[in-house]
């Protein structure tokens, strides 16, 4: 890596502009088209895949018609009752006279063949039963013999649906074998006798699968039941390449249910996977795109080579205009060493109104700028120094205050005047709190203490006594909240809704856990407002109106709001609730934190 910086920082100047402008063009032009010909090749994938999913939704459609054909014609055969009642004496061994045999014949077996005639989707409904005195009637009833010369009548579960087997019943029939069948298989079953036989309703393979014989050479489309066994349309279909590799990979899953793009043996194909519940089965269908998604990669492959053969002219002609842009660079050059010297007096004359002109331009302004800045931040810095020197001498050292109240607090105790005492331990617990450098959050329970020595103090000024009641869970009292939020609505309920009733009185101060919140109402049986002025209030806490100077100007309150949304967000802060005459009540919301979040849940 070394070796190629180096080889590249002993380029010449015009030469590393040209071949980084080349880079620049480029590669963001490759990248696009890249882009561009990868969004053609997805899009002939996806319109592949709707295409196949629309046709083989319609095969299922069709796939279903057929089953819905087959099953209504065994329940029709099913339900019939002069064939039950034959088959029934077939069991018993009944010898049935001719003339009864002749009127089911040309009556029942008739109607029979009639329905199979008529519905063009069946090839033919047989039923297969066993007895000595059993006269076989074609097309419809045939002996147990007959079955056993079918494919499925060996299979080890007789009944069900049956897949690709020829109709072998008659030795006539071998030339038809390449017309394939599907059929349901049942059992005719009588409570009292048991089984009575056996139904056949087949249909050709071509009429239930018409896609797997459609002709299509792009599309290969098979059946596999739940065995795991294929069917195919066409002989020639089971040794495709395209179509063997798709059933290997998704054998493992005989209902999946999906439509992807992927490549088997170099070519694109789309596969489908549709379950046929009707015929517990999977229809899969393999489509070859390779020669649409072909024609893209060869317009990707032109694009490739057109812009190879351009790029040698675009760097001849990119090199020309460096060239030119550069004599002018070397003036500036000129003036920005005289700047690192230390010079900030340069100024670069005669610039130009081209690019390098305004470069020149810019880099004048820029050199002013900077002086002027420089002075500015000399200024900031003397500033910072005074305020510091300033800061150092109005600070009070906060252990000297604490000696000089505890010193007073042990001069009151020796002239037994111990309610000053308590005021001054009162005062200092006070002074403590308030002076502790922490701006983070404290607890309820640490500001309410805090309350509690405020008002200790503010009952010395008054003759009649504010008296502080709590109605707060331990969970609200481990509540995380910023310090001081709560003691300024105390101090606002005093000095604007109690001090002027001059009485006896309370401050009521209540925890809410609801939720993922919590609220801390502080309610005061002052004068109260009208709705006039809470309407005023809210504003001035929402900063919509000017709140100074004058009683009542909610500055505290405001500032109270600011710091918990500050902290919280805007969903949490402060509501106001009052009535003129009675009270007014100050609901704190914010969220559940830190331990009272744990401890609640």
């Amino acid at each position: 890596m070394r070796s190629i910086r180096q080889r590249f920082d002993a380029l010449k100047l015009n030469v590393r502009f040209t071949l980084m402008i080349i880079l620049f063009i480029a590669v963001p032009i490759g990248i696009f088209a890249g882009f561009l010909f990868w969004t053609m090749e997805q899009a002939v994938i996806q319109e592949g895949l709707s295409k196949l999913e629309y046709e083989m939704e319609r095969q299922k459609a069709q796939i279903r018609k057929n089953v819905e054909s087959i099953n209504m014609s065994t329940q029709f055969f099913l339900s019939n009752q002069a064939l039950l009642e034959y088959l029934v004496k077939v069991k018993q061994g009944k010898t049935i006279p001719v003339q009864e045999l002749n009127a089911f014949y040309h009556n029942d077996i008739a109607s029979m063949e009639r329905m199979i005639n008529s519905n063009l989707y069946l090839y033919q409904i047989r039923v297969y039963a066993e007895g000595d005195n059993l006269k076989e009637m074609m097309p419809v009833l045939y002996s147990r013999s007959r079955m056993e010369r079918l494919a499925w009548a060996q299979d080890e579960v007789i009944t069900g649906w049956k897949f690709h087997y020829a109709d072998t019943i008659f030795d006539s029939y071998a030339n038809a074998q390449n017309n394939k069948l599907v059929s349901l298989v049942t059992r005719i079953e009588d409570y009292e006798y048991g089984e009575l036989g056996i139904l056949e309703a087949a249909m050709s393979m071509e009429t239930m699968f018409e896609g797997m014989y459609d002709g299509n050479a792009e599309m290969i489309t098979c059946f596999m039941d739940e065995k795991g066994s294929f069917y195919y349309g066409e002989e020639q279909d089971r040794d495709n390449l395209l179509m063997r590799t798709t059933l290997e990979d998704m054998a493992q899953d005989a209902y999946a249910e999906t439509y992807y793009h992927t490549v088997i043996n170099r070519k694109d194909v789309i596969v489908g996977c549709l379950a046929v519940k009707e015929l517990s089965g999977t229809l899969v269908c393999v489509q070859d795109i390779s020669g649409n998604v072909g024609r893209i990669r060869h317009m990707r492959n032109l694009f490739v080579l057109l812009a190879v053969a351009l790029i040698p002219l675009l760097v001849l002609g990119i090199n020309a205009v460096v060239k030119t842009v550069l004599q002018q660079l070397y003036r500036i050059l000129g003036a920005i060493k005289e700047v690192q010297a230390g010079n900030l007096d340069v100024v670069i004359e005669n610039c130009g109104m081209d690019e390098m002109g305004e470069l020149g331009s810019q880099f004048n302004k820029m050199l002013s700028e900077i002086k002027r800045l420089m002075e500015d931040n000399l200024k900031r810095e003397l500033l910072a120094k005074n305020s510091e020197i300033k800061a150092l001498q109005n600070q009070i050292n906060a252990h000297f205050i604490y000696n000089v109240l505890e010193s007073i607090k042990m001069m009151a105790e020796i002239e037994e005047k111990y309610e000053i005492s308590d005021a001054i331990t009162t005062f200092g617990k006070l002074l403590r709190y308030s002076m502790r450098w922490n701006s983070g959050n404290v607890t309820v329970e640490q500001e309410v203490d805090y309350i509690r020595n405020y008002l200790k103090l503010i009952n010395l000024r008054f003759d009649y006594e504010i008296y502080l009641s709590l109605n707060i869970p331990d969970i609200v009292y481990q509540q995380q909240i910023p310090k001081m939020s709560l003691q300024p609505i105390v101090e606002n309920a005093i000095y604007h809704g109690i001090e002027q009733m001059a009485e006896d009185t309370n401050i009521y101060i209540k925890g809410i856990a609801d939720g993922k919140d919590c609220m801390i109402e502080i309610t005061d049986a002052g004068k109260g407002m009208s709705e006039e002025e809470v309407v005023q209030l809210y504003r001035k806490i929402a900063g919509e109106i000017e709140a100074s100077g004058g009683s009542g100007n909610g500055i505290g309150l405001k500032n109270v709001q600011d710091r918990i949304k500050m902290s919280f967000g805007d969903a949490y802060g402060i509501e106001i609730a009052s009535k003129l005459g009675c009270y007014t009540k100050i609901v704190v919301r914010v969220p559940l934190t830190g331990t009272a979040s744990i401890r609640q849940q």
